[in-house]
């Protein structure tokens, strides 16, 4: 992945200089529970959701499991249409790819759309490097100015920003990259709106090469589907000559009707809306219709490895919807920085890791992000396990084990920090397969329960500083059981 968050600290650290900023948690607080709300009641208005969300863990699934055949079908479908399809094993060469393409069409400049790919991947920093300036067209994803250079910490609603923090970064840095803030530019939404739009019009007038993500590629059609709100970004797919799609591998979907699942759950689950507002297709070119030239960069970057993992791989059927932030008690109190990538919340939990490994601190802290409380998983679209799968990745990050890096089968070492983890562990396991010594542990707690301190000592403390130790009963489990039920024949 993009090297833009190499150095970031652990996620402790970061989400504990985060949790003190009140504005941050005030404003999370309020985005959170409020699109909370508004999706429980859009949700509830289908009676078939629970058949919905099957539907879509089972198109997701069944497309996993023969992604090798769909992407071909892909290809040869983009490429019927007019399009050229382009392969990036990872983000160095999507990034090389891409400012090939810009190069080749003599232009200097870019508009983006609705790519959180490109961020992974650091796009804009490569393009940059290449003396190519590159214009974000969604205000909730451009980073060319600084009310979105902190992309990080949103999916789909702006969650760490007041209209007041808005419109005064508005008035101090809008000039600097075009069109500069109205005069006497106020804090009222539709103030906010029309000054982005009139800014970023100008960009769209003017661009020649377009650059997108996707929500969705139809494989039996070679079509591409991006869902928005805003509406920017069907000027960036449709007003430039040229087209550049980066799509990660994980984004394809069979048929046409499949899209049929999906576009009733992205959005409730998204932005609470029946529809979104906004939804272009495109399959390749038409004369006179769109950009004259359009390339799909299928994006790998760690997907394979990850589809290698029976465990992790559900992590792929994820639609991007950010339901689960809005859930997760540890997202709405940290926000989006502490992630360290630009996946946050429960599905950046255990998707980064797999996507960039457990090798740097921030990764190998990232699947403890979590109180393990399972409601990211009650609202996710596709159902997606997230706790199972931030337990397995907790598993690799202390005992180590087998996993995939770059298609080979290497074998991982633990991480370092977790040797009182790992010992704790073994230690389980080894009362766990003796009953007796089970027994009379359970026996000799709760006969010396008296003594017993509300705090851990030691690396302990990382979890007693936050929460009392449980009470320990004065009658282990298994003697009240022998001395109530014991021997009752027919007792249940």
């Amino acid at each position: 992945m993009s090297g833009t968050f190499v150095g970031m600290p652990a996620f402790p650290e970061a989400a504990r200089t985060a949790v003190r900023n009140p504005t941050l948690r005030g404003n999370l607080r309020h985005a959170t529970h409020t699109i909370r709300d508004k999706r429980a009641r859009a949700v509830a208005e289908l009676d078939d959701w629970a058949a919905l969300r099957e539907a879509g863990r089972r198109i997701k699934d069944h497309t996993l499991r023969h992604l090798d055949r769909y992407l071909v079908q892909v290809e040869e479908a983009v490429t019927a249409a007019g399009g050229t399809v382009h392969w990036a094993a990872d983000a160095e060469e999507a990034n090389a790819i891409v400012a090939r393409l810009v190069k080749e069409t003599g232009e200097r400049e870019v508009v983006k759309v609705k790519s959180m790919a490109t961020q992974e991947i650091g796009l804009n920093e490569a393009l940059e490097a290449e003396g190519i300036t590159p214009y974000d067209g969604i205000c909730a994803r451009a980073d060319r100015l600084q009310w979105a250079r902190t992309a990080a910490s949103q999916s789909s609603v702006r969650r760490h920003r007041n209209r007041g923090e808005i419109r005064d970064i508005f008035r101090s840095e809008m000039g600097e990259w075009g069109r500069p803030a109205p005069e006497g530019l106020t804090d009222t939404p539709a103030e906010l709106a029309e000054a982005a739009r009139l800014h970023l019009r100008e960009k769209f007038l003017r661009a020649k090469v377009g650059i997108s993500g996707a929500n969705f590629v139809v494989a039996e059609t070679g079509t591409l589907v991006v869902v928005e709100s805003e509406g920017n970004g069907r000027m960036c797919l449709t007003l430039p000559e040229t087209l550049i799609s980066v799509v990660g591998i994980e984004k394809v979907v069979p048929r046409w009707q499949d899209l049929e699942v999906f576009l009733q759950t992205l959005p409730r689950s998204s932005t609470a809306e029946r529809m979104n507002p906004y939804t272009s297709m495109w399959t390749g070119t038409t004369d006179e219709d769109g950009p004259g030239t359009f390339h799909l960069v299928l994006l790998d970057n760690g997907r394979t490895d990850t589809l290698a993992d029976e465990v992790g791989r559900q992590a792929l059927r994820c639609i991007r919807c950010s339901a689960c932030l809005n859930v997760c008690p540890v997202y709405e109190r940290a926000g989006g920085h502490a992630y360290g990538s630009v996946y946050p919340g429960p599905i950046g939990a255990i998707l980064s890791p797999q996507l960039r490994g457990t090798g740097s601190e921030i990764d190998a802290s990232l699947p403890y992000a979590s109180s393990l409380c399972g409601a990211c998983y009650e609202v996710c679209p596709v159902a997606i396990d997230i706790p199972e799968v931030l337990v397995h990745l907790r598993e690799r990050v202390v005992q180590g084990g087998p996993a995939v890096r770059r298609g080979n089968r290497v074998v991982l070492r633990p991480a370092k920090g977790h040797a009182a983890e790992r010992a704790a562990m073994r230690a389980a396991q080894w009362a766990f397969t003796h009953p007796g010594a089970l027994r009379a542990g359970q026996r000799l707690a709760s006969r010396t329960r008296r003594f017993h301190p509300r705090t851990l000592p030691g690396p302990g403390r990382a979890w007693s500083g936050t929460r009392d130790l449980p009470e320990v009963p004065a009658e282990p489990f298994r003697d009240w059981w022998q001395r109530t039920r014991g021997g009752k024949d027919g007792a249940k």
